[in-house]
């Protein structure tokens, strides 16, 4: 029976939402031990390949008799004295404890995206073992019912059962040898595997005196007949002593077959035969077989990992209990991993050790907080591999101070798609043997960009057919079509949990759905018919032609048929013709990628970091009525993940999954992209869209195009976007391709810090114009800013550090870089909470300044003294020609003294009022603007008492003139300062 029939017994073809069961419900939640690999489950199952591969740890095993994969607790029959001893000698000379000092090493190991992307922690460190329930061969094979949230928390309560006992009686009373346990991917079936030979090397397992781990895949790839003895020495050298005498003795065995999804097994006595001797060279899969069958080594155990679609290859008398991963089923098993992972000491990094863990705490109060709210995050932490994503994320976002080209966002995802889906064939039973990240990259890849493109996150059953199954034309295509559906779909979809879709499927992660997106459209699998059956005849005819014009060019020397070689020349036109048209498609991806990534629509949104960052951890307020029309879908992700995959390093990842792209492809796309991108990103930009623009140069990784892109970059707006420690380095990164000068960087109200400050002190130095007011900037940043003042490169001449506190100190500092500095021209401490102090250390550096012109000192509650003495200085000073001091508290004394002042005569003038003698002030517009510009950040009841006093010098000025234009000119200016005062008091301003 081909496997569809098969298939079609447990998984209805009508349905897309009727799918096997692997997500346990809620209910019955299970005492949770903390031990082994923070690596989720199917994430290590690469590493634990590479690990089983190149491994050189023997192993022994046991005997028992087999009654239908268990065995009655029956006395074990004896061995020879002489055997035993014989062990006994061998186990006491440290064989077993070297395989287990072994087996520990290289199982505690982590993956490189381990250590890559956040701390590595210790296997003992960080573990949360997922929910393991009791199955049935009968539970498998029957129809499931809709996959919903609501189905999945109603499940018939099944007996959750710990990793630990897997191998205790079964409800018969009887000793299970046999275990097959399975799970979707993405469930944790490596990790416990890994946690399981842990457990044994650190004596956490006792049932077994010897643990034999094998990779299925390993398995799969040897043609040549071994015998099992070989197979465990080849593996395993230091068990070369104790392997002789397995059979003999009564040892306690495990034999762990990982991934036997990758095996073809036979067990039927004509394809598989009977093999009983642990000498006899065989095919691994025999072995294999006949393990299972309890005629090789009957008293061994073995417990068997797979995904649900090759359970069935196992015949149900030779499983003693089935067992399935359900993932974390429970929130509580969730917020226990996040508490785990994002609390360790060292997860802020090195170079913020010093740092508090509030950041900490409360990053992970706000994800336990989304996940009560059971939001779409809830049903994608099912997974545990989607946990250790989140977890990654979140330390990309809030740990990364400074960024290496191996660290982008894309590089996480791909990176996670690799420790999932590293070497995984969808089926190893089909001829075609399509790798399964082709396989979704063709599939669900379609499915998301027609998603994208329609602005659409949910979609139907009926969306799902269209993608999956319009095209199923031979019965290889419906087989695959079947294991995907039962070992891969959930692992990208879900059901939805909005009131009223229930039924319908979003992805597990939003940012999937857009790389997945991005890779279907970077691969070139966004083709029209015509364009499909063009590659295809193209590559036929390229192939026939070459061969057909050589016999006939021969031939044609014979006989008088000189127009065939014409006639086969010409065929040779058309491969390059297509070959052509295939570089319009690299346009066209270009082109798409530009459209995407300068929208419009998009340019108002939050950035894309921030985004991620809300979709992971919430929007803190009030929740979205039921009956309130969503907002707009936003896909900004989707062309940075089209950069992104382009760069060398994900390219090189994705060719490990079986999706290439070609080295002259992603010449070409960065070629056309000159056109698009580069001359779009040289109009103005929003802020957030901008931040979008430097991240998307960050992940294209094209040292080259960047600085192409940047060099045109004059002036760089950031103002109000939230510059978090990431965001800057993602700057200072970008801006590093290129050492031109910037005429403006505006960084207002972008929650800087000192350390911000450090990493951007590169892209500061090249700056003309800084803006950086309103940044809760206080004496450490003026530190920094010392630093960055004296430093000989330093092209700043205008500097702004309004509505900071810098305070006394930091008055300290900036006046020490005021001394040295060769290049400020302009400083604004325009609310800055400098008081006499302050400004009296700024007054005694001033003589040493040779170059600034402009002084802003404007409310910083300035007495007479400290004003006169700044003036004084100023007069002194060669190019200082101009000192605002208005909204201080100058006393009238202090104001004539001021207005004393002539530009012709003493070389400086002090804005302080309104007014200039009986005249008005030339600069009343600027005062009153900038009274108005930082409004929402002063103290608005001392606002209005300066500008009631500012009134009242205006009216007295007034009525000391007798001329009537400067009569004129004070009425004027006196209605503006009522109106201000007017909207001040009604709260309008």
């Amino acid at each position: 029976m081909s496997r569809v029939m098969q298939c079609q017994s447990c998984l209805p073809w009508g349905g897309w939402a009727q799918l096997p069961r692997s997500l346990a419900g809620r209910r019955g939640t299970r005492g949770v031990h903390v031990c082994a690999a923070p690596v989720p489950g199917p994430a290590g199952r690469c590493f634990l390949r590479k690990i089983l591969r190149t491994s050189s740890v023997p192993l022994p095993r046991a005997c028992v008799r087999y009654q239908g994969g268990s065995q009655e607790n029956s006395v074990q029959p004896s061995s020879s004295r002489h055997g035993q001893s014989q062990l006994r000698n061998v186990a006491s000379s440290g064989a077993i404890k070297k395989h287990q000092k072994r087996l520990s090493a290289w199982f505690s190991h982590q993956p490189n995206e381990e250590r890559q992307f956040g701390p590595s922690f210790s296997l003992d460190a960080v573990h949360v073992d997922p929910v393991i329930r009791e199955s049935s061969l009968e539970e498998i094979l029957k129809p499931s019912p809709d996959l919903t949230i609501q189905n999945q928390l109603q499940q018939p309560y099944r007996r959750v059962i710990s990793l630990h006992n897997l191998f205790d009686v079964d409800a018969c009373g009887r000793q299970v040898k046999n275990v097959v346990l399975y799970g979707t991917v993405g469930t944790g079936k490596s990790t416990l595997i890994k946690k399981m030979v842990v457990d044994w090397c650190h004596g956490r397992l006792p049932r077994f005196e010897l643990v034999i781990p094998f990779s299925c895949e390993d398995l799969s790839h040897s043609q040549a007949h071994v015998s099992l003895r070989r197979l465990i020495t080849k593996k395993y050298q230091h068990l070369r002593d104790v392997v002789p005498v397995l059979e003999a003795s009564n040892l306690k065995v495990l034999f762990i077959l990982n991934g036997l999804e990758r095996l073809n097994l036979d067990f039927r006595l004509a394809g598989t035969e009977l093999c009983c001797d642990p000498n006899e060279p065989v095919p691994p899969s025999a072995i294999v077989v006949n393990l299972l069958r309890k005629y090789l080594l009957p008293e061994a155990s073995i417990i068997v990992t797979t995904r649900p679609s090759a359970v069935r290859r196992i015949p149900g008398k030779y499983v003693g209990r089935y067992a399935e991963i359900c993932g974390f089923s429970d929130t509580n098993l969730q917020k226990l991993y996040f508490q785990m992972r994002l609390s360790q000491p060292g997860c802020s990094g090195e170079e913020s050790q010093g740092r508090s863990p509030a950041e900490q705490e409360n990053l992970v109060e706000m994800l336990s907080r989304n996940l009560e709210r059971h939001n779409q995050i809830t049903a994608a932490c099912f997974l545990p591999s989607y946990c250790w994503l989140v977890c990654t994320t979140l330390h990309f976002l809030y740990f990364t101070r400074t960024v290496p080209p191996s660290q982008t966002l894309t590089g996480i995802y791909t990176s996670f798609l690799r420790l999932n889906f590293s070497g995984e064939v969808l089926d190893s039973t089909d001829p075609t043997n399509i790798s399964m990240m082709k396989y979704v990259a063709k599939t669900v890849g379609k499915l998301a960009y027609e998603g994208v493109m329609s602005r659409k996150t949910c979609f139907s059953e009926e969306d799902l057919r269209q993608c999956f199954e319009v095209e199923m034309k031979t019965e290889s295509e419906l087989n695959l079509l079947e294991v995907f559906r039962s070992d891969v779909f959930r692992f990208f979809l879900s059901p939805c949990v909005q009131p009223g879709k229930e039924h319908t499927f979003v992805f597990t992660i939003p940012a999937m759905q857009e790389y997945l997106a991005a890779l279907y459209v970077v691969l070139g699998e966004k083709k029209t018919l015509a364009q499909r059956v063009g590659k295809e005849l193209s590559e036929v005819i390229g192939k026939v032609s070459e061969d057909v014009v050589v016999v006939v060019n021969i031939v044609s020397k014979v006989l008088p048929l000189r127009f065939l070689p014409v006639l086969f020349n010409l065929l040779k036109i058309f491969p390059r013709y297509f070959s052509r048209l295939s570089g319009k498609d690299r346009d066209a991806i270009a082109h798409t990628m530009a459209e995407e990534l300068f929208k419009e629509e998009d340019y108002y949104n939050d950035d894309v970091l921030d985004q991620i960052n809300s979709s992971i951890l919430g929007v803190e307020g009030p929740m979205r009525h039921p009956d309130e029309a969503p907002d707009d879908e936003v896909f900004e992700l989707f062309p940075i993940f089209m950069g992104g995959i382009l760069s060398r390093r994900n390219r090189a990842i994705l060719e490990q999954l079986g999706c290439s792209i070609k080295n002259l492809a992603a010449f070409e796309i960065a070629k056309a992209m000159k056109k698009t991108v580069i001359r779009k990103g040289h109009k103005g930009l929003p802020p957030s869209e901008l931040m979008d623009y430097l991240f998307f140069l960050h992940e294209f990784q094209n040292e080259q195009f960047t600085a192409e892109a940047i060099r045109s970059l004059r002036t760089v707006n950031l103002s109000s976007v939230k510059m978090t420690p990431l965001k800057c380095s993602v700057l200072a990164s970008v801006m590093s391709t290129t050492c031109h000068e910037v005429e403006e960087l505006n960084l207002t109200s972008c929650n800087l810090d000192s350390s911000s400050l450090r990493t951007l002190f590169p892209v500061l130095l090249r700056c003309k114009a800084l803006h950086l007011q309103l940044n809760s900037l206080g004496s450490d940043a003026c530190k920094e800013i010392r630093d960055l003042l004296l430093h000989d490169k330093c092209a700043v001449s205008r500097l702004r550090l309004a509505n900071n506190p810098v305070g006394e100190q930091g008055a300290r500092y900036l006046a020490e870089a005021l001394a040295g500095n060769r290049s400020l021209t302009q400083l604004s401490l325009l609310h800055t909470a400098l008081g006499d102090p302050g400004a009296e250390a700024i007054a005694q550096h001033l003589a040493q300044n040779q170059h600034l012109q402009e002084l802003n000192l404007g409310y910083n509650s300035l007495t007479d003294a400290a004003a006169l003495r700044v003036v004084e200085v100023a007069k002194r000073h060669e190019t200082l020609d101009k000192v605002h001091l208005y909204f201080n508290d100058i006393s009238e004394d202090g104001k004539r003294a001021l207005d004393s002042l002539r530009m012709d005569r003493d070389g400086v003038r002090a804005l302080v009022f309104l007014t200039a003698g009986t005249d008005v002030s030339d600069y009343w517009s600027h005062i009153l603007n900038v009274v108005q510009r930082n409004l929402p950040f002063w103290d608005r009841e001392r606002v209005r008492q300066h500008l009631a006093l500012l009134l009242q010098d205006l009216e007295s000025s007034r009525s000391q003139t007798a001329h009537p234009w400067r009569k004129a000119k004070f009425l004027r200016v006196e209605s503006e300062v009522k109106k201000m005062l007017g909207k001040l008091q009604d709260g309008t301003l």
